[in-house]
């Protein structure tokens, strides 16, 4: 099943321009940023910082890294993200049916801690990988981004010591999560260089390989263990670690040739902090506001005075995730794939067009499964599920806008102007945050007020992409 796909990825490593020694610097750097992962990676074109003694590099679309990226490859990797979900639920099923419902909220925090921290690790440097053709660029970009992480790292592994020593945390919770978010970590950097490669059959595999590991350990560790937390943030940080691995080794070459002892200079990582500075300036931000933004419906739920709505909502979240993630799995790369080829009118154009055809998707898309779930509802009549269906109904509003959002995030993130986008995701996140407050219970009004918020939202980043798009074309390398 794993290797039937293997066959049909572009070549690692082939491009379209001229290929230069790993060691040697460009005179100018240029390229162009694009996003093109599931795990939520992040492009950006960003102006030029006056006040700086080297100029922040501005990061714009000149040109495509990968030769054959298409409706095919989207379509393989939204397959593989399907096939990955499935093979998920059954041990999701077999875990739910041993383990309390506390167990699962422990876990449910645990995982989200993890992710949202997971986001800050490497400051957002892997979003430079996509800049150009130019192997020398990905090959700076990497080490810069490694090196950054493994001094994140190393500062969250003294946190957990000194917190373990203080009382705060148990040694193993603590060992385990270092585990959880190191392995996050190294999955966003190499999935970042081999979209950057064109490998979408490594990545898709890599999803395939943790649905079967993750579920599976944690089966095996409830054996033993019990129905406890523990199993479940052991089997959490096994299953990505052996995703990690398997991304590693497939792409072992690349990344072997990126990390040469020859290659790694002081200076080359200082120059290139202050030269890309401005990506983890904004990009890091408006990522971790636009997560908090996805969790607004989790704030609620510690003021939920009905325990049996709180679990509707949990259930109808993680099912309304289900659509969402595949939506971006697919329309993602093919939208920045596309766009990253065109430069000024041409991509506005372009963008609108995209924006356009998403709406239409995600529309029919969340429609359709507000009235399915409506439907479901005479089926659950008289069980304690009865009623999840007009939860599900109410949140499509909230997860549709969402949905859109996601491509339209990476889409404005080629703009030169990311403060808006920032700014955007920071008031929809104090939106939510306030109308949570303002109800002060989990109710059914509360839930169409978020979704309202999320509407609002999506109109902004609409507005943001249907504008802001048209830059100026770069440049030829020999003309600047």
């Amino acid at each position: 099943m794993i290797e039937g796909v293997d066959r049909e990825r572009a070549p690692a490593g082939e491009r379209h321009g001229p290929r230069s020694s790993e060691d040697a610097l460009p005179d100018i750097p240029t390229g162009d940023v694009d996003m093109a992962a599931q795990l939520a990676l992040d492009r950006g074109a960003f102006a030029t910082a006056a006040s700086a003694p080297v100029p922040a590099e501005a990061i714009a679309a000149d040109g495509s890294p990968v030769r054959r990226t298409g409706l095919r490859n989207g379509l393989m990797l939204a397959l593989r993200f399907v096939q990955a979900r499935i093979l998920s639920v059954w041990g999701l099923l077999f875990a739910a049916a041993l383990c309390p419902p506390k167990v699962f909220a422990d876990f449910a925090i645990f995982s989200a801690l993890a992710n949202f921290v997971s986001i800050a690790v490497l400051l957002r440097f892997e979003a430079v990988f996509f800049q150009s053709n130019d192997r020398v660029r990905l090959g700076r970009a990497f080490r810069l981004a490694l090196a950054v992480g493994t001094v994140f790292l190393a500062g969250m592994t003294a946190a957990i010591l000194l917190a373990a020593s203080a009382g705060w945390l148990l040694r193993g919770f603590g060992a385990l999560f270092l585990i959880s978010l190191a392995s996050r970590a190294a999955i966003r950097l190499i999935t970042a260089e081999a979209t950057a490669e064109g490998d979408f059959a490594t990545i898709g595999n890599s999803n395939v390989v943790q649905a079967i590991v993750q579920p599976a350990m944690m089966i095996l560790l409830i054996w033993p263990l019990g129905p406890t937390a523990l199993a479940l943030f052991a089997a959490d940080a096994f299953g990505h670690a052996v995703a990690a691995s398997y991304l590693f080794w497939r792409r072992r070459k690349a990344l072997i040739g990126f990390v040469r002892l020859r290659c790694w200079s002081q200076g080359e990582l200082v120059e290139s902090a202050i030269r890309w500075r401005t990506a983890p300036t904004y990009l890091l931000p408006s990522a971790l506001l636009s997560f908090g933004f996805m969790v607004a419906p989790l704030l609620a739920l510690p003021f939920a005075g009905n325990a049996l709505l709180a679990a509707h909502v949990a259930l109808a979240m993680r099912l309304l995730e289900m659509p969402m993630q595949l939506f971006n799995a697919a329309v993602t790369p093919l939208a920045m794939n596309d766009l990253r080829k065109r430069e000024g009118a041409d991509r506005q154009r372009w963008a609108r067009r995209i924006t356009m055809g998403m709406v239409a998707i995600v529309v029919v898309l969340f429609a359709g499964v507000a009235i399915a779930a409506l439907g479901a509802d005479y089926v659950l009549e008289g069980t304690q599920w009865e009623g999840v269906g007009e939860i599900m109904a109410l949140l499509s509003l909230f997860y549709g806008c969402s949905t859109l959002v996601g491509p339209l995030h990476e889409i404005g993130s080629l703009s030169l102007h990311p403060r808006r986008q920032m700014m955007t995701n920071a008031v929809a996140l104090a939106g939510a945050v306030l109308v949570v407050w303002w109800f002060g219970t989990l109710s059914l009004a509360l839930l169409t007020a978020i979704g309202c918020v999320s509407f609002a939202r999506m109109l902004a980043h609409i507005q943001f992409a249907w504008t802001r798009m048209g830059t100026p074309p770069v440049l030829p390398r020999a003309a600047r």
